[in-house]
């Protein structure tokens, strides 16, 4: 039978909304993508937290919140602890994606659905691969093989291939077919035949702009600086954005501008640093660069990256371009700039992409666009007077509790410690440390350990030692490693945690000050919001289209599943394991070719006697067969061979001319290119002469009769 094969969506179909999907291979289950949107609805969640339990391994193939959003929540509340695989890009610029998600919506909302904790803890479980690296699973996995491919969206993107038994399945959304300036396009059309392909309509309604419109977008920042006016590009934080800064930079250089770029999110300096060692995962114009002059195609001279809305604030007055998060104007500092600038006339918000349904970015999109948005201002702001003072006095309240717990558990751990036979209570000379009821005046710790105390007039007998007591023994535990320390002595206090947050900042640092407080709530703070009026993966139908395409053009097997909707996609292609039985193979005779040996055979299928499919040699004789030539001759190899043999060979028309009057040519189905599948053939073109011969010999010396 053939590999079992069923795909159950679980957001992404029909509309705009986040990729996730369950892919079921012979009962193991892949969920590819984990994605949500920017408005981090739960709801859209409820299809995951039904199977998250059951998923076996995930796949992320985009850094961005739309294929990873949700995998911090799903690991955190949905019960997903599978192990995640992804591109070391895809895993690096995830990790500052959500970082800055989270931190924008800390800023304006008491957002508690994932901590930056939780998203630490989701990307430890990330096993990242380079790609066209084989990855084979084990366990219930066992037989099966996952391979990241260059998908040429964002850096890192991935089409994922998932191989079982032979068969293909293929993974590939939010792919790019051309080369950009930091990327090279996918490889999706280098993959002959799978049994199974999962792509998007996302974009089959609309048609890649033209090369001349990237003319248009730089004229239209550029008019607008020379007008006096600002340009705000809301852009995410780590993934179309490079492209953006790589065209910014180019066109800066050549027209000699001066208008300050600033690159503004919480994570912009990391995203930088990082991609600065990306440059093997890029385009092969920026690798031939570097390998050649060591440019670095991110050493950017015309953007300041800041991390921070006040220094934009502190910047010196004039034209400007911020490139800001959030895409979707629904958080992060390009919401609060959109609401700053779009009063003014002379000002530009350009958009680079269409923006997520429901979002604000999405309203402005519209055709015509509105004349008046209504947008929620919102801001973190500390606490002062009444709710200061509740919300210390509630703080102290919390602490004592905690100090009493911590104590009477300390007091239960060193009443343990002494155990029955170093109980001295019943000794009258004895004051027991631990009591409750012993003065102040009597018992006072010092540095860990107990003052010797005398008593006045006290006569101690001749058989004592020394007239002391109470007399504190530091019994201390021992193991194999020497004496057992209590780590509560090396624990950092808060308030000096506090102090050295604040050095988070500067240039060696990755977040501002404000950012750290943020991070660790240093200090009390509240949201304040106020409604404002501003002036200023695919839809249904795309997926129809899509279908109806692929149905006349590529196969009549196309389906397009609602939410939640099991598809089996099993192959018609059946593959069978079978044993080779002894008096088979000891009949075969192996012929080597390359790292393999290679045979042809002749047999007939029987079972075992345990019922296992078996060939056996065949009881008639065998039938004649064609020749068959094995191997993969490269016409490159074949003319140094040649001259080897004393033939002059040169190249002529993509032939190879062979001495006065031999031509060699390979020729294949059209538009196949070296490395393809499919049938080739060897052509030798000249009269019947001895040359003729002879170079045929020598041909015929390169292959593997069989």
């Amino acid at each position: 039978m053939g590999t079992s094969v069923q795909v159950t969506p679980l957001s992404g179909v029909f509309n705009e909304n986040p990729l996730s999907y369950l892919v079921s291979i012979d009962g193991f289950n892949f969920l590819i993508d984990c994605g949500w949107n920017d408005h981090f609805d739960p709801s859209l969640l409820q299809p995951l937290s039904k199977v998250a339990s059951t998923i076996d391994a995930v796949l992320l193939s985009h850094p961005d919140t739309l294929h990873l959003g949700a995998l911090p929540y799903a690991m955190k509340q949905l019960g997903l602890s599978a192990p995640v695989f992804s591109t070391e890009p895809v895993y690096r610029l995830g990790l500052l994606t959500m970082y800055d998600q989270y931190l924008s919506r800390r800023q304006v909302s008491e957002f508690d659905l994932f901590t930056l904790d939780d998203i630490d803890s989701a990307f430890q479980s990330v096993t990242r691969l380079t790609y066209s690296q084989n990855y084979h699973l084990s366990g219930k996995g066992e037989g099966i093989v996952v391979a990241p491919h260059v998908a040429g969206h964002l850096l890192g993107g991935t089409v994922w291939k998932i191989t079982k038994d032979g068969e293909d399945v293929i993974y590939a959304v939010d792919y790019n077919r051309r080369k950009e300036k930091h990327l090279n396009g996918t490889v999706l059309e280098s993959f002959v035949r799978p049994a199974v392909l999962i792509t998007d309509a996302y974009n089959a309604l609309h048609n890649q702009p033209p090369r001349q419109q990237r003319e248009m977008f730089q004229d239209a920042i550029s008019k607008t600086l020379r007008a006096g006016g600002n340009v705000l590009l809301p852009v995410d934080s780590a993934g179309r954005v490079l492209e953006l800064l790589l065209i910014l930079e180019d066109y800066w250089a050549e027209h000699s501008l001066n208008y300050p770029i600033y690159f503004l999110t919480y994570v912009s300096s990391s995203t930088i640093d990082y991609v600065k060692s990306f440059l093997e995962w890029m385009g092969d114009s920026i690798t031939k660069s570097f390998e050649t002059s060591r440019d670095n195609a991110f050493l950017l001279k015309h953007v300041t990256l800041l991390i921070n809305k006040s220094e934009l604030d502190n910047a010196p007055d004039g034209p400007k371009l911020v490139l800001a998060s959030m895409a979707s104007l629904e958080a992060g500092f390009s919401h609060d700039i959109f609401v700053e600038w779009a009063s003014d006339v002379k000002n530009l918000v350009l958009f680079t992409e269409r923006g997520q349904f429901g979002t604000l970015a999405r309203m402005l999109q519209a055709d015509p666009p509105p004349k008046a948005v209504k947008v929620t201002m919102s801001r973190r702001v500390p606490l002062v007077g009444e709710e200061l003072i509740a919300y210390e006095e509630e703080q102290t309240r919390l602490k004592k509790e905690e100090a009493l717990k911590a104590s009477l558990v300390k007091e239960e751990e060193s009443k343990a410690s002494l155990g029955p036979d170093n109980n001295l209570s019943g000794d009258p000379m004895v004051i027991d440390a631990n009591n409750a009821n012993a003065s102040a005046d009597v018992v006072e710790p010092h540095g860990g350990r107990y003052r010797d105390i005398l008593i006045d007039g006290f006569v101690p007998p001749s058989t004592s030692v020394a007239p002391m007591f109470p007399f504190y023994e530091n019994n201390s535990e021992w193991d194999d490693f020497g004496e057992v320390i209590n780590p509560d002595d090396y624990i950092i206090k808060d308030e000096d945690m506090d102090q050295a947050a604040m050095h988070i900042g500067g240039d060696d640092g990755k977040l501002d000050e404000g950012s750290a407080s943020l991070i660790l709530d240093a200090k009390p703070s509240k949201v304040v919001s106020n409604e404002l009026t501003v002036l200023v993966h695919g839809s249904a139908e795309a997926t129809e289209h899509l279908k109806q395409h692929c149905l006349k053009h590529v196969c009549p097997h196309v389906y397009t599943p609602q939410i939640e909707e099991t598809i089996d996609v099993t192959s018609d292609l059946c593959a069978y394991k079978v044993q080779l039985s002894e008096k088979l193979m000891s009949n075969v005779l192996f012929k080597k070719l390359g790292d393999y040996e290679i045979a042809w055979v002749d047999a007939e299928v029987g079972k075992t006697e345990n019922g296992m499919l078996s060939l056996l040699p065949i009881s008639t004789p065998a039938p004649p067969h064609k020749s068959v030539l094995v191997g993969d001759l490269k016409m490159a190899d074949l003319k140094p061979f040649l001259s080897s043999k004393g033939i002059q060979v040169e190249f002529a028309g993509g032939a190879l001319r062979c001495g006065e009057y031999v031509t060699i040519r390979k020729v294949g189905p059209a538009g196949q290119k070296g490395g393809g599948s499919g049938t080739q053939q060897i052509v030798i073109e000249g009269p019947l002469c001895e040359d003729y011969y002879k170079i045929r010999a020598y041909l015929y010396s390169q292959f593997y009769l069989l």
